[in-house]
């Protein structure tokens, strides 16, 4: 008996450290699709609409025709990431990416349950089926398109809620402080007026505001040629603009964004550190224009 226990315990010890180490990749390859960026975007539009999911917005990153980026997400969701108090509402939002090149659409997903545990892992408390049943819930959507291919790099799932790229390299609760206002009203006013003037060659792709809690998120297109998304992209990968828009939220009267070391880092996961400074202002760059979002004045 006492033999029959113990290969028992270690039975368990075994299938708990296989689950531990279980890696994630940022995305999944839903399918290629021969098609238009245009008809291509229809199909999954209708997909999502007819799976109880809403499309809240959609953008071309870098003004670029030939990508696409469709924005997400459902009542359900929308609750579930209001129980995570430390900027939980940046995952209310799913995408989902076309990239065309020669006539064939290429369809990828971010991976919900990547997100959610690098935003939030460190605060679950007890809603991890939740998490998991509602990333199942987004992907069952594509399925029908293809075989769901992950790609983009692989990270120990245990690793996110903690994930940083190399020691001295900010986490998920190290963002960068933009602005504070004098209350969420103005702050909310004020970010929708420069997102409504394009300020910094910007594009609103969508706004979340949860009015009750006072937060509100911002998913922001880069269109600045030389500083934006049109020069970042080309140089670490177009494949993987399913992460995109990038995201300003508003909490209470502070708005933040994630750290541009840590939010590139995490869905660019396979960079290696040359390529990186390749686009070392880029960071920097980017807190420059969402902090120019964030000022009460459209010049810029």
């Amino acid at each position: 008996m006492k033999n029959i226990s113990l290969i028992f315990s270690m039975l368990l010890l075994i299938m708990n450290a296989a689950i531990s180490q279980e890696e994630l990749s940022p995305y999944f390859k839903v399918a290629e699709i021969k098609g238009s960026v245009q008809e291509v975007n229809a199909q999954l539009i209708e997909a999502i609409n007819e799976n109880g999911f809403e499309v809240i917005g959609e953008y071309n990153p870098a003004n670029k025709p030939s990508l696409n980026v469709i924005c997400f997400t459902n009542d359900k969701l929308k609750k579930l990431s209001l129980e995570f108090e430390d900027r939980g509402a940046l995952a209310s939002v799913l995408k989902v990416a076309i990239v065309e090149k020669d006539g064939i659409a290429t369809v990828s997903i971010l991976n919900p349950e990547y997100m959610f545990l690098a935003y939030w892992g460190e605060q679950l408390n007890g809603q991890e089926k939740r998490l998991k049943e509602m990333s199942d819930l987004a992907k069952a959507i594509f399925k029908p398109f293809g075989s769901m291919e992950p790609f983009g790099g692989l990270i120990e799932a245990d690793d996110l809620p903690d994930y940083h790229y190399m020691m001295m390299m900010p986490y998920f609760d190290d963002p960068e402080e933009l602005n504070e206002f004098a209350s969420f009203e103005q702050g909310l006013e004020i970010i929708r007026k420069n997102l409504a003037a394009g300020k910094g060659n910007t594009v609103k792709v969508y706004e979340q505001v949860f009015e009750d809690e006072k937060i509100a998120v911002f998913g922001v297109g880069l269109w600045e040629m030389e500083e934006g998304e049109a020069h970042f992209l080309p140089i670490i990968g177009e494949d993987n603009i399913a992460n995109l828009p990038y995201e300003i939220i508003l909490q209470g009267n502070k708005a933040t964004i994630l750290h541009g070391k840590y939010r590139i880092a995490l869905y660019w996961p396979e960079l290696k550190m040359g390529t990186f400074m390749k686009i070392n202002s880029t960071p920097g760059n980017i807190e420059d224009v969402m902090e120019g979002l964030t000022e009460d004045g459209i010049d810029g």
